[in-house]
């Protein structure tokens, strides 16, 4: 395989353990798995370090707002963000919080984000991101689960953390409002017994204290941070220094693979939520080399006017940002003049042969680059050299088109929380990685399981089996969950529950799912088994099966009301998110059986056999759905 090398072999089935394919690296990594970068021992080093060698390099932006309307973007520099970092611990302390506490952060993307987490990465806290996409309660959850003593939140959200009164009170002890504080929330806060202060105001208490930077090992846990279980609570996965740490070595090392690197030019857009290990990972690379992070308004309206402002280098996003951003482009063409539209195709099909063909993208048409292609470029800010898609699959024809039309490396990334993020990610100038993942990483280790169940054969002619990774970008475990660690993790391997399928080239494409579990293209994931239970409960129907498709969208209903009705009625009485409810149906009048092998004999969904059952279905459901309204 031309980006593998093997260091394990492949290992029968024994002891009732499913049969393991071989064992591979980068072939990047061939002299052994990436070292970590000198002089850095916990995430702490890597700001204080960046501090001293960039104090003047600018670190945080966000846009001054100028008589209502958003003007240029405003900067804090390395040393004044540090110094606002130190303030900003020394308060913490001063409010009794200790070293290996918990501290919650809720809101969006912002400097005083940044600030929160580097303060607790300073003092040895646990950050803890607080986010309400995970379901009804999951901050309340949060907060009790690991115990949070001291929360900094958005302004904005202080009465959706008020919700959480008062079991988020037997551990909260102290709120930090990232803006300022009403007399309506300060008196809800009080009478629980809580403090409550505005961020200029919390700032102070500190000021006339010292207290000890604590020392901080690789070992240490820097944050947990709460994600999907395929049915019940979140589940806490704890991340370590050493986790982030590797990342950040495996990112330099990748890049310089490709000739690539980061440096202190960089810009980074920071919208991707910080409480996702994603953003959190680029973020701490883009600090490791002084690179300057613009923060986006909140709006996902205002994103494009927001990037063209900050004119970033960097851009990371989900397939659901690039998909608008596809369709608006194709929106544009279509809508322009005959001429235009067969310049533009012309242009396409030039570009798009000579990359297919091997030539780099900056070489492969060069003046359509300039005459045609531009305007798009100018459209992301004109600087963009990265665009990096995660947490849910890009569809073939998205990255294709972006590959040619944004003068951009496209690069596709797979990954989980538990994984530190980066495990595969597709390289540049490389088009036959089209509706892969790539290669993995230079610093872990990876093999495919057999699942004899869904009939997939890792040690077959083409290998297929639940993803397994080693290595120290690892998780430390799930937090007061032993018994859920020692599910996924056996003998040093994660078990990530996604089936991949090895490409000759040794690149990965991820067919399947192990567990009832699937992403959206949003990057949320849903627990269908969770969805059954609660749609069950209509009683018109006699059993359901939900299905959903990482690379598809409902635009419009079209479906049997009635039953839309029920099933809608139902998911808003037991709180379910949005993307939880259930677009269209197909109402079959002969329940799922054995016969037709759809059902175990303990009456258990075969959810491979039910889609391939149902597929045509699917598809046309999808089609119909899908289909612009005349």
């Amino acid at each position: 395989m031309k980006y593998l090398i093997e260091v394990e072999k492949a290992k029968e089935a024994v002891g009732g353990r499913p049969s393991v394919g071989p064992v591979y690296r980068s072939v990047t990594a061939k002299d052994g798995l990436t070292p970590p970068v000198p002089g850095l021992d916990c995430c702490w080093d890597v700001f204080r370090d960046a501090v001293e060698k960039y104090p003047n390099n600018r670190m945080l932006g966000w846009r001054e707002m100028v008589d209502g309307k958003a003007g240029k973007y405003v900067w804090q520099t390395y040393k004044e963000v540090y110094d606002i970092v130190i303030r900003l611990g020394k308060a913490i302390r001063s409010c009794g919080v200790q070293p290996g506490e918990k501290c919650g952060i809720y809101g969006v993307n912002s400097p005083e984000w940044m600030m929160s987490m580097q303060a607790c990465n300073a003092h040895g806290l646990y950050c803890v991101p607080l986010y309400d996409t995970l379901g009804a309660g999951a901050v309340e959850f949060i907060i009790c689960h690991s115990e949070v003593s001291i929360a900094f939140i958005e302004e904005k959200k202080i009465s959706e953390l008020l919700k959480t009164f008062p079991n988020a009170t037997k551990y909260l002890k102290t709120l930090v409002s990232f803006g300022k504080v009403s007399p309506d929330h300060k008196e809800a806060v009080e009478k629980y017994g809580l403090a409550i202060h505005a961020w200029e105001d919390f700032l102070k208490l500190g000021d006339n204290e010292n207290y000890d930077l604590p020392e901080k090992n690789k070992s240490d846990i820097c944050t947990i941070m709460y994600t999907s279980g395929t049915t019940g609570d979140p589940k806490g996965v704890m991340i370590s220094n050493e986790s982030i740490l590797a990342i950040i070595a495996g990112v330099k090392s990748l890049l310089s693979s490709v000739n690539e690197s980061l440096s202190e030019k960089d810009v980074y857009m920071s919208y991707l939520p910080l409480a996702h290990v994603f953003d959190r990972v680029i973020e701490e690379c883009i600090v490791h080399h002084g690179g300057s992070i613009g923060f986006w308004r909140g709006d996902v309206k205002l994103l494009v006017e927001d990037l063209g402002e900050l004119r970033p280098t960097i851009f990371c996003a989900v397939p659901r940002v690039l998909d608008r951003i596809y369709a608006g482009l194709i929106s544009k063409v279509s809508a322009g003049s005959r001429l235009k539209s067969a310049l533009f195709n012309v242009a396409y099909s030039y570009k798009l042969f000579n990359l297919k063909r091997g030539t780099k993208h900056g070489d492969a048409a060069p003046i359509f680059d300039k005459v045609v292609f531009n305007k798009v470029k100018q459209g992301l800010g004109g600087r963009v050299k990265i665009i990096l898609s995660g947490a849910a699959p890009l569809s073939s024809h998205v990255e294709a088109f972006l590959r040619v039309v944004t003068c951009s490396y496209v690069m596709q990334g797979y990954g989980l929380t538990e994984t530190c993020a980066g495990t595969f990610v597709s390289l540049p100038n490389e088009m036959s990685m089209l509706g892969s993942v790539g290669p993995p990483v230079p610093n872990v280790d990876v093999c495919l399981e057999s699942v004899p169940e869904m009939g997939y054969d890792a040690l077959a002619a083409t290998p297929r089996g639940e993803v397994c990774v080693r290595g120290k970008t690892l998780f430390s475990g799930y937090y007061k969950r032993e018994d859920l660690t020692n599910e996924v993790m056996i003998d040093g391997w994660f078990h990530t529950g996604d089936v991949g399928e090895w490409q000759p080239d040794g690149t990965l494409k991820i067919i399947d799912r192990k567990k009832n579990i699937f992403k959206l293209s949003q990057g949320e994931y849903v627990a269908v088994e969770n969805l059954e239970n609660i749609y069950g409960l209509v009683s018109a129907i006699d059993s359901i099966w939900v299905y959903g498709n990482s690379f598809e969208s409902f635009s419009s209903l079209c479906c049997k009301e009635f039953i839309i009705g029920e099933l809608s009625k139902i998911g808003k009485e037991n709180k379910l998110k949005g993307f939880e409810f259930i677009k269209a149906v197909h109402l079959d009048p002969t329940p799922f059986d054995m016969e037709r092998e759809l059902l175990t004999p303990t009456y258990k969904k075969k959810r491979p056999q039910l889609l391939k059952y149902y597929q045509d279905v699917i598809d046309n459901m999808y089609k119909a759905a899908n289909k612009p309204s005349t």
